[in-house]
């Protein structure tokens, strides 16, 4: 039985030009035709692969005799033998290896078995099978579309095939033939594994089945001189803003106040004890990062000057740690039940840390850019609360300001250059401008941040896309309307209305710049054929062409761990996501708000009648007979000209004010508490007049 060592044999860079006995090529690619051996002694140069693969030879002799144990007579009685053999590929002679099926024929050399799609099985008696009794694999599910090689990233077709193989033990791992063999040649025996399941005995071995060559090492990495040299040095430097010792920040002394002590968490960071003011018996330092870090808190000197791509970098760093910093109520059972979306982003919102803020200021409404700012700071913190002012407002309300940026924000967001489609119904745009900015990732961010924060619901997403997002409704099937290009649209409508062979045709010829773009270029001899292009055309448009902008939006939403509550709670969030908006009426306004009455019968009865005011206003405002809106009127109560997503906190209330000079009495407001105050006034006329007034003064002020 032939059998594999790890010997080497001397000599072998002068056998780089040498032209192998066996296959008669020079070439030298270790991971397909296994290492080129010289013999210098014997004028003998052969690939190790060949060597292996040879029908007529066998290992008589030990590991450090000959060739890794074939003996040089047998080398050269397996040369004489293949030189009389035909090769079926190059027609020339030297055809050592041969298919293992006796019945067939089949010799070829080694490298041309590979073009041939040949196996070669370097197990037990190294058996080579040619293309018409090879071994295959079989798939016992529907693979998902799009799909790319698990290490090169690139996309292929999922048809199991020569070129292309699958993972036994998950579903979802495909590599080109190439791609695992370079990989296996690189990780070798102790590393090698599915890069998606990290299974190891049962990927191994149908690899070996498949013809992948296994090497018996360690791998390459593992073999390279002082591979992992630095993990013996220790940090010799100190950071401290101002240096003490004369000698240089590098210098580090054996003891006393000029000794470098490393912070006890990262040990990347250092300082001499008489630079951060260290005792002599003090070992316990932390440097600035980490104790921020810690603290939760972040350090006003930073010890260092970050580039801006590595301050955006850090950013999103930490907005992955508070993915997982998520307390584990908020990944419980509570998933399961039926969960309303107030109470899951209430319970989102429970990250939220009260006493420390984010500024944003917002200049001349620029809402984006305002909020961009902030999230690209070094030191950005999702969990922070927001403390937004506006540059021309004299005094700032934290609740008011907060939820007229909110508003603001995504009134913005929904017009930027990465939607497209009608309102209402926004589908994701590729934009490379934004993918080089980032801009998906930073915009899906925003979206989960003014959702947990208390904004507006982002109901202007189309059901394209959510369906895109978190894969609901399951059944959602694209349509041309969900392209959103009106040309495109136009042309593959033409596809799909087409009622006849002759017409569709000529609905292809005129779609047929999209068509080849997309790879649906092909001939229809039939009507029915338009089903396929088209489900082929939409998913490409949809699916294949937006996978990074879908991706790098996704993980936008990731912040504050909404987008998996929203995945969870999908047909809930459908709602919150795609609409429609919930048409704002008197009845609903006036159901919003409880009255919170006195005690005293005969004061109750002036209220009662307030009341009463207040829901004429209403229907009035709602039949256009006045000069608000019922937005008007929740912004002037609330400061939110609809129902945030995760609801009013606490409840929205109204009380009653018994002025003392009923001309002067005006309606007032509490947004902080979204209370609203009602005048106690003898005559509806008086009690309209004032709270036009009171509710338009303030349209007025916000829209200046």
């Amino acid at each position: 039985m032939k059998k594999k060592t790890k010997t080497r044999v001397e000599g072998q860079e002068d056998a780089l030009n040498e032209m192998c006995e066996l296959c008669k090529r020079r070439d030298n690619c270790p991971d397909k035709y296994g290492e080129k051996i010289t013999l210098q002694e014997h004028k003998i140069t052969v690939h190790y692969f060949c060597l292996l693969m040879s029908s007529g030879i066998f290992q008589r002799g030990e590991d450090h005799e000959g060739i890794h144990g074939f003996l040089v007579d047998d080398i050269r009685k397996e040369v004489r033998r293949s030189a009389r053999l035909r090769c079926m590929s190059c027609k020339k002679t030297g055809a050592s290896v041969g298919c293992s099926i006796k019945s067939c024929r089949q010799m070829v050399h080694l490298p041309c078995g590979i073009e041939q799609e040949f196996i070669f099985q370097f197990t037990d008696l190294f058996p080579s099978f040619c293309k018409k009794h090879c071994p295959t694999q079989t798939c016992s599910s529907s693979p998902s579309l799009p799909l790319s090689c698990s290490i090169c990233l690139e996309t292929l077709e999922p048809v199991l095939s020569y070129s292309v193989l699958k993972c036994p033990a998950c579903l979802g791992s495909w590599f080109h033939r190439d791609c695992i063999q370079h990989q296996a040649h690189s990780a070798a025996m102790f590393f090698f594994k599915c890069t998606l399941c990290n299974n190891k005995d049962q990927f191994q071995q149908e690899m070996l089945r498949m013809g992948i060559h296994i090497p018996e090492r360690d791998a390459s990495w593992e073999l390279e001189e002082n591979a992992y040299g630095e993990l013996l040095h220790v940090y010799q430097h100190c950071d401290a803003v101002n240096c003490s010792c004369l000698k240089g920040r590098s210098y580090s002394a054996q003891s006393g106040i000029f000794e470098i002590v490393r912070c006890k968490f990262c040990g990347s960071s250092g300082t001499h004890r008489k630079c951060s003011s260290l005792k002599l018996y003090e070992s316990n330092w932390s440097c600035v990062d980490c104790k921020a870090a810690i603290e939760g808190t972040v350090s006003t000197l930073p010890n260092h000057v970050k580039s801006p791509l590595a301050e955006r970098q850090e950013k999103k760093r930490l907005i992955k740690r508070c993915l997982s910093n998520l307390h584990s109520s908020l990944i419980s059972k509570r998933r399961h039940v039926d969960a309303s979306p107030p109470e899951i982003l209430m319970g989102l919102a429970a990250q939220l840390l009260a006493q420390q803020t984010t500024a944003v200021l917002v200049k001349d409404g620029e809402a984006v850019e305002a909020a961009l700012w902030a999230l690209r700071q070094s030191d950005f913190n999702p969990c922070r609360a927001l403390s937004v002012s506006f540059s021309r407002d004299k005094q700032s309300h934290t609740v008011v300001s907060q939820r007229r940026f909110l508003r603001l924000l995504l009134n913005n967001i929904q017009s930027l250059s990465i939607f497209v489609g009608p309102d209402g119904a926004k589908n994701l745009a590729l934009n490379s401008q934004a993918l080089r900015d980032d801009l998906y990732f930073e915009m899906g961010s925003l979206l989960a941040l003014s959702l947990v924060h208390g904004g507006p619901p982002p109901v202007f997403f189309s059901s394209a896309l959510y369906h895109s997002l978190f894969h609901y409704p399951a059944d959602y099937k694209f349509t041309a309307a969900d392209l959103g290009d009106d040309t495109l649209t136009h042309r593959v409508k033409m596809i799909e209305e087409s009622s006849s062979l002759l017409e569709l045709k000529k609905a292809m010829w005129s779609a047929s710049e999209f068509l080849q773009a997309a790879g649906c270029w092909r001939e229809v001899n039939k009507l029915s054929d338009k089903h396929l292009l088209l489900e082929d055309i939409l998913n490409f448009y949809l699916i294949i062409r937006m996978q990074l902008p879908l991706q790098r939006f996704r993980e936008g939403l990731r912040t504050l761990g909404v987008f998996e509550q929203v995945q969870a709670c999908a047909e809930g969030f459908y709602q919150v996501f795609c609409g429609p908006v919930e048409t704002m009426t008197a009845e609903s306004i006036f159901s919003l708000f409880t009255p919170w009455f006195s005690e005293e019968e005969e004061q109750k009865a002036k209220e009662d009648m307030t009341l009463g005011f207040w829901k004429q206003y209403l229907h009035e405002c709602e039949g256009g007979r006045c000069a608000a809106s019922l937005e008007d009127i929740l912004v002037f109560a609330t400061a939110a000209d609809v129902v945030p997503a995760i609801g009013f906190s606490p409840p929205p209330s109204l009380s009653f004010l018994n002025p003392l000079d009923p001309s002067c009495a005006f309606p007032q407001s509490q947004p902080e508490a979204n209370h609203l105050i009602l005048p106690v006034l003898s005559s509806y006329e008086l009690f309209k007049k004032h709270l036009e007034y009171a509710v338009c003064q303030l349209a007025v002020m916000q829209a200046v």
